[in-house]
C-alpha cells in the first residue's frame, strides 16, 4: 500500500499552510497586506508549526502503512 486518504489530507493541509506562510512573508515584506499586518502576521506564525506538524504526521502515517 502507500499513501492513505489520511496521509493525503495531512499532506494537502501541509502544502496549503506552507503556501499561506510564503504568501504572508511576501505580503508583509512588500507592501500593504490585504488582511492587515496583525492578521497576516498571525497567519504566518500559525502556518509555520502547522506545516511542519502535518507534514510529519503524513510521513509517519505513510511509513506505518508500508509495514
Amino acid at each position: 500500500m502507500g499513501m492513505t486518504p489520511k496521509s493525503g489530507v495531512l499532506l494537502l493541509v501541509s502544502c496549503v499552510a506552507a503556501i499561506a506562510g510564503v504568501g504572508s512573508v511576501f505580503e508583509l515584506a512588500y507592501g500593504n497586506p490585504k488582511f492587515g499586518e496583525l492578521a497576516t502576521a498571525l497567519i504566518l506564525i500559525g502556518s509555520i508549526p502547522l506545516t511542519g506538524y502535518t507534514f510529519w504526521e503524513a510521513v509517519k502515517d505513510t511509513r506505518a502503512n508500508f509495514k
